[in-house]
């Protein structure tokens, strides 16, 4: 892949594609048949954003997408960053409070959208598609100027909105193009995960188009349908979440096999990979899913088993060109030193083997919405909420949040390491591990249990495999059945709502 110009900004991706490679497809929808070129796409944009200016959009301004995983969502991103604006992608599927609140928290008075849905007063409604009546525009602002207000899922809070700067979003595609074949210009690149997330934004949209890579979006994952787009449209990448390569490996191996012939390479994020899932898909087609690591703050990817180009099954692998990261104690002092499987029988009784992720780069965030508070440090090291450890390779595994962690008369309980028992069961397809208040011992372990189709799963059954594998004070003092469990919508789990 060509060095990507950080000249133009963001916006200036756009313009080089269409500049190289005119007549080439740049997005196809499924199931709609919309398809455009990178001229046509990028007419769009300089169109869509001739009527922001018109319609008194100034430089600096927050502009909400509230759009779905379409051809729209691309023509108004440019089209809003070559007005000058700051975008703000929120879901479209969000609720009338919850949108009203990002409303007022990111003080945006303009939202694109395809349907008439009320907004608060003072806030003018916009198309995502215009003729571009209006005042002729240059391409917006470049460098430390924010691109992206990115507003997190809240998995352990309120939302907070994230300035992801034009240096920021450029630089971690440019670490993410330095890793050998992570995108090609001839790939074919699915992208079912939702755009307004700074997962399907960054990996997905923009590295497609500093590319030059044709994006097939599809606005819902189904699996059986998307491998039938896959097949459709020959489909040699594939970004993904757990849950959609969880959705796969339950399919028959010959129709997974058939629907994935034209894959090279598939990757995961947001959350960690079953081995069973793993092996599933390798088994059908002899891929591979390559796991990595990032945060909203970070641009997202931090790490990637793609580096060293071969998976390892509970790792994310190790930070992209141009990434540092360490691990620190609470009070940001580093633990730089690996940790040696061979010594340590349980990584998590280890002491001194996990820290609080803490990662310094050129993709880092600006602080938050709206003053730039909490940011990197003067050193320029951001220190994540993510406890993991290294291992003798050095490749990072993660532990669990700092956020999630349990104390049990004193002692520590990761959340994960609890999950990764009772997911051995088969009759187990999901598990989410949380701490509730105990009289006794300040806090108690609970598990939330969803039962695979068809099984029959009981409270003992779950406590008797933990008991078996686990300390005593990690053993679930509850475990509660249900039919799903709450996630983000990139697929993330949110505890917040089982405590």
């Amino acid at each position: 892949m060509d060095p990507i110009s950080t000249a133009h900004g963001v916006a200036g991706l756009l313009t080089d594609a269409a500049d190289r490679w005119p007549d080439r497809t740049a997005i196809t929808e499924t199931g709609t048949g919309v398809a455009l070129t990178w001229r046509q796409l990028d007419q769009a944009a300089h169109a869509q954003a001739r009527r922001l200016v018109s319609d008194g959009v100034q430089p600096g301004d927050r502009v909400v997408l509230r759009l779905p995983t379409s051809a729209d969502f691309a023509v108004a991103l440019f089209g809003v960053l070559r007005a000058g604006g700051i975008a703000v992608p929120l879901s479209p599927q969000a609720p009338a409070p919850e949108l009203a609140r990002l409303l007022e928290h990111s003080g945006a008075q303009f939202v694109v959208q395809r349907d008439d849905f009320e907004l608060p007063d003072g806030v003018t409604g916009l198309p995502p598609r215009s003729s571009g009546e209006g005042d002729p525009v240059e391409l917006g602002r470049t460098g430390e100027d924010i691109a992206v207000i990115s507003y997190t899922s809240g998995t352990t809070g309120p939302p907070r909105g994230v300035l992801l700067s034009h240096r920021a979003l450029l630089a971690n595609l440019t670490q993410l193009s330095q890793v050998d074949g992570a995108i090609e210009r001839h790939d074919r690149v699915l992208v079912s995960i939702p755009l307004f997330h700074v997962y399907g934004l960054g990996p997905g949209l923009l590295l497609a188009t500093a590319a030059g890579a044709a994006l097939v979006l599809s606005e819902r994952f189904e699996a059986r349908r998307t491998l039938a787009d896959c097949a459709e449209h020959r489909v040699t990448l594939i970004a993904g979440v757990p849950a959609m390569y969880g959705e796969f490996a339950a399919l028959d191996r010959d129709e997974l096999g058939r629907g994935l012939a034209t894959v090279r390479r598939m990757t995961s994020g947001a959350a960690p990979l079953h081995p069973k899932v793993l092996a599933a898909i390798r088994e059908a087609t002899g891929l591979d899913v390559y796991e990595g690591y990032g945060l909203t703050e970070c641009a997202p990817v931090v790490t990637s088993t793609l580096v060293t180009g071969y998976p390892k099954p509970g790792s994310v692998g190790r930070p992209l060109p141009g990434i540092e990261l360490r691990l620190v104690d609470s009070d940001g002092t580093a633990e730089d030193v690996p940790l040696d499987p061979d010594e340590v029988d349980d990584v998590f009784e280890a002491a001194g083997g996990t820290g609080l992720v803490s990662i310094r780069g050129a993709n880092l965030f600006s602080g938050y919405w709206p003053d730039g508070t909490f940011g990197p440090d003067a050193d320029g090291w951001f220190r994540t909420g993510d406890v993991g450890y290294l291992d003798s390779d050095g490749d990072l595994h993660l532990v669990d949040r700092a956020n999630d962690l349990i104390i049990v008369n004193g002692f520590n309980v990761f959340p994960h390491e609890v999950e990764e028992v009772i997911s051995q069961l088969p009759e187990v397809a999901e598990v989410a591990v949380v701490g509730v208040l105990d009289e006794r011992s300040g806090e108690a372990v609970k598990a939330v249990v969803v039962p695979a189709t068809g099984a029959a799963l009981s409270e003992q059954q779950v406590v008797d495999q933990c008991v078996a594998n686990l300390a005593g004070y990690k053993v679930p003092h509850t475990v509660e059945f249900a039919e799903t469990l709450p996630h983000s919508a990139t697929g993330k789990l949110r505890r917040l709502k089982l405590r």
